[in-house]
Formats: C-alpha cells, sequence, structure tokens
C-alpha cells in the first residue's frame, strides 16, 4: 500500500510540469513488482520419433516404425509394426552408425531405448565416447561392456581404462530403459592443446546413480573419431543388434 500510495502523489504533481517524471517514477515502481521472467531453456530433440530430421545422411537403414517388440517365436529379433513413433536400425537390426545433426559440448542427455535378447548396441558422446548399450538383464557380475559401461579404449591390440555401472539397473528384455548423462567435453588450451579430459559427470539409468565423475582419457574403441574436439555429434551404434530408441533430447550446459 506504500508504494501506490507515492504513486498517487507522484501522479497529483504531474499538473505542476512534472509529468515526465512522474511517468518515470511510476514505470519504475510497477516494474520492481513485476516478476522476473522466467529462464530460458534450451532443450534440443534429436529424436522425436516423427521424422529422421535431426540425423546426418547416409541413413543407411534406420527408419520409423508404429511399434518394435521381441515376440515368443524370435525373442532375440524385432517384430515391427509399420509407422512412427519409434526409430529402429532396419529391419535386419544391423546397419550403419547413425550421427545427429547437432553437434554438442557440455550436455546433459535423456536416452530412451530397447533391445531385445542378447542384443548389443551404443550411444557415443561427440560419435568418440561411448556409454554401452546390452541385454544384461539379471548379471550378478558386471563390467564396463554390460549395460550403462562407459566402454574401454583399445590401442596396440589391447584393450584398457573402461568402467563398470555401479549397479545393474537393466530392465527385460523388450522394456524400455532410459538413460540421464551429463557428460562435461574435453577442454583445450589456446594453441589446441588438451588441458582436461572429458568426463561423464553423471549417468543416471532407470532411475538409479550408475556413474559419478568418470574421466576418459580418449575416445573408446569402435568411436568415429580418433581425434578429440570441443564439440561433435550424438553417434548411435547400428551394427552390432537390433536396438530401438524413442525420445531423445538435450540440454546444453555450462559445467565449468
Amino acid at each position: 500500500m506504500r508504494l501506490y500510495g507515492i504513486i498517487a502523489k507522484l501522479r497529483s504533481l504531474a499538473g505542476r510540469g512534472l509529468l515526465f517524471f512522474v511517468v518515470l517514477v511510476i514505470n519504475q515502481a510497477r516494474a520492481q513488482l513485476a516478476p522476473p521472467p522466467p529462464p530460458v531453456k534450451t532443450i534440443i530433440t534429436v529424436n522425436n520419433g516423427k521424422s529422421l530430421d535431426g540425423w546426418r545422411a547416409p541413413l543407411s537403414d534406420w527408419k520409423l516404425v508404429s511399434t518394435a517388440a521381441p515376440t515368443p517365436d524370435n525373442p532375440k529379433a524385432f517384430a515391427l509394426t509399420p509407422g512412427k513413433g519409434v526409430l529402429v536400425n532396419g529391419d535386419k537390426g544391423r546397419t550403419g552408425n547413425l550421427f545427429s545433426k547437432h553437434e554438442h559440448g557440455d550436455v546433459i542427455v535423456g536416452i530412451e531405448y530397447m533391445v531385445p535378447q542378447g542384443s548389443n548396441s551404443g550411444i557415443y558422446f561427440q560419435g568418440r565416447y561411448e556409454i554401452q548399450i546390452l541385454d544384461s538383464y539379471g548379471k550378478k557380475k558386471i563390467t564396463f561392456g554390460d549395460n550403462g559401461g562407459v566402454y574401454e579404449r583399445w590401442a596396440d591390440d589391447k584393450g584398457f581404462e573402461g568402467t563398470a555401472p555401479a549397479i545393474n539397473a537393466s530392465k527385460r528384455p523388450g522394456e524400455w530403459q532410459k538413460f540421464i548423462v551429463t557428460f562435461r567435453a574435453p577442454r583445450f588450451d589456446i594453441s589446441g592443446k588438451k588441458i582436461e579430459n572429458a568426463r561423464f559427470v553423471k549417468v543416471i539409468h532407470n532411475g538409479q546413480l550408475i556413474h559419478h565423475n568418470i574421466e576418459v582419457t580418449g575416445p573408446t574403441r569402435a568411436a568415429a573419431f580418433n581425434d578429440e574436439k570441443t564439440t561433435g555429434p550424438l553417434m548411435l551404434q547400428g551394427d552390432h543388434g537390433p536396438v530401438a530408441f524413442r525420445r531423445i533430447v538435450l540440454k546444453p550446459a555450462k559445467l565449468d
């Protein structure tokens, strides 16, 4: 009430040649009463099930279907229903890798996926650093090669590094699963020399924390690129077995 009283008094001064001053003060007072604007949120939908517009050509055999589900007669493959809604790696469940048009740096990514019995795939951040996708349901002892693992690196015909998920949060084959991944891109100085490794800051699998602050010293095995950069595309592995994806969304982040 005190603020409105001040405004009323200032209005009474308008007839004394102070109109411009009064309007200025009133507008400032009203601005103080207004709530702050909501923060701007940038969400990039790479895959929405409606089109393949978020992906680079060539698309190989990747396509949209209405449903994908293993059947009792063939639990290691998908029965596909024509339509839209679900992204699959072709009728045979083996095709080339798929790359997003958007190139990300620091990012939070939500990924909904499904595999049939025994199948294998992966999602590569910046096309270089893999979170493994595998049918690992019910396994007691898990490694970096199981569902949700940060996959190993490879050099001189040997594997090294790689981080197993803290727990096995995998669902049954044929059930939809979800990763929420917070990824921090590698850092470089002005000369282009890498000064900090890429890092999976946090990986949530089906609601459970499976990784926290896992550094990756370089591209993991079967990466699309052997170099490292500040940005790169998401890559879906298509040649290891049937896999289906629903919604894939990215939220650019600043993780300094």
